[in-house]
């Protein structure tokens, strides 16, 4: 029973519960971006390097047999996924700082005045002083 306890403490926790909605929207944010990247940008990008689909880039190491299929290595996909990072990486970049910039900035309270130093509190006290002479 202690440690059904524990782990129901450990899952209710609010970083934890934080950080799974937080995987949650990144998928559906990543889904939306990556079509936004794979739908939307990479066919006029194709189209101005003259048709080039970079996932068909590859190089036959061992061609198909009749009981085998080719081996290939397709690094035409993995300049695709490069492409894919950054553009993502800098949407997400991008998400982020309106985010940021949309954010009330805070007013920092104002400083307390620095303490008097030894020489002001020694002025004082011979102030005070004089005062209690009158």
């Amino acid at each position: 029973m202690g440690l059904v306890k524990e782990f129901k403490e450990f899952a209710m926790r609010g970083n934890v519960v934080d950080l799974a909605v937080g995987v949650i929207i990144g998928g559906a944010f990543g889904k939306i971006v990556a079509s936004f990247v794979n739908d939307v940008l990479m066919p006029p990008i194709g189209v101005l390097l003259g048709g080039v689909d970079f996932k068909e880039y590859k190089a036959t190491l061992v061609t198909a047999t009749a009981d085998a299929p080719a081996v290939t290595l397709n690094y035409g996909m993995f300049i695709q996924n490069v492409i894919d990072f950054i553009i993502i990486a800098f949407v997400i970049f991008m998400f982020i700082k309106s985010i940021n910039s949309a954010k009330k900035k805070e007013i920092p309270a104002p400083a307390s005045p620095p303490a008097p130093s030894n020489e002001e509190v020694l002025l004082t006290q011979i102030r005070d002083l004089l005062k209690e002479k009158k």
